[in-house]
């Protein structure tokens, strides 16, 4: 079977070199192309493929001037996406076992899927990182996500993305390119509107490491509620109670600005944030991780974030209306 991977990438260089010494020393790609979409690194990553490149004719860099991981996936699989049956996103921002190929295209030639997605499982060196790893792990950063349970394998509509049946990519208009965030979880929204069936193999676990900072992650989180808001526009697609629930902290923060008129107007917020910051102490004494036990100060940023992310953009959403598809990853 032909194979494409494809690796979007920005400022990767702390990942990239073991990255690409597992792929190419992997013998599910022996005849693959590894395609870095590079988005205008300013470290030594873009460095680091061309090395990598010499040494190696399956590793190709691509220059992505659109910088997005959409856009880079996307001109990936339109420059070098024929005669490849699937392509696997392998993104560089995470780990990944030994034999995660073989098992994702195991999982593709048995189930007939269009996309097959995974579970991945936070992880981190530094405290704060492993306080926001315990919250994303569990039900209070994640609000019993499919693909952060593990399990057996099954279908869903919507999972982290990993591997797809290039003609099937092709014929949904392929990631949308104006989406920063929430790119994937838009594109399953029409990939199972054309019928597209999307397996997750809960088996196959790959580790994400969380941002390393407050102001990173609430960013990330604010980038991630935003994108989650424009695909509910464009697909008038109702939200899970586990996205209800996070939705309702911002109005909270807002009512408690008023608390020098009324003690009430912060009992919503108070009522949130102790529930939040005492069941990630729980947490953290089950995983007996000092680090871990302060997880609901994370899974609080988490939450605030994508909630003002969220509603900011609902209101500017309603002034501007959105793209009925994606952008086609045509043969270029």
């Amino acid at each position: 079977m032909s194979l494409l991977i494809v690796i979007p990438c920005l400022n990767e260089e702390r990942h990239l070199p073991g990255l690409l010494a597992w792929l190419r020393a992997d013998p599910a790609a022996a005849d693959a192309r590894i395609v870095v979409a590079d988005g205008g690194s300013t470290d030594a990553s873009a460095e680091i493929v061309r090395r990598a490149a010499e040494e190696d004719a399956r590793v190709v860099l691509l220059e992505n001037p659109k910088r997005l991981q959409s856009a880079g996936v996307n001109l990936a699989v339109a420059r070098y996406g024929d005669g490849a049956e699937c392509f696997v996103r392998v993104d560089a921002h995470a780990g990944y076992p030994p034999d995660f190929l073989s098992r994702l295209l195991d999982a593709y030639r048995e189930s007939g899927a269009q996309s097959v997605v995974i579970s991945m499982r936070a992880a981190g060196d530094a405290c704060f990182q492993r306080a926001a790893a315990a919250a994303q792990n569990s039900v209070l950063g994640a609000g019993g996500s499919a693909h952060r349970k593990g399990g057996a394998r099954r279908w869903i509509d919507h999972g982290h993305h990993a591997l797809f049946n290039t003609e099937a990519f092709r014929a949904a208009g392929g990631y949308d390119e104006s989406f920063s965030h929430n790119e994937d979880a838009e594109f399953d929204t029409r990939l199972t509107a054309r019928g597209g069936k999307i397996l997750l193999a809960a088996d196959v676990l790959i580790d994400y490491y969380p941002r390393r900072t407050a102001r990173a992650l609430a960013r990330q989180y604010y980038a991630y509620g935003a994108g989650r808001a424009r695909t509910a526009r464009k697909h008038a697609a109702p939200l899970k109670p586990r996205q209800l629930l996070p939705l309702a902290v911002a109005p909270a923060l807002a009512l408690a600005c008023l608390t020098p008129l009324t003690l009430w107007a912060a009992a919503p917020a108070g009522a949130w944030l102790t529930l939040t910051l005492g069941y990630g102490a729980v947490l953290g004494a089950r995983e007996r991780n000092v680090c871990a036990i302060a997880c609901g100060v994370p899974a609080a940023i988490m939450h605030a974030a994508w909630s003002i992310g969220f509603l900011r953009q609902a209101l500017a959403g309603a002034l501007r209306p959105e793209r009925a598809a994606g952008q086609a990853p045509h043969s270029a």
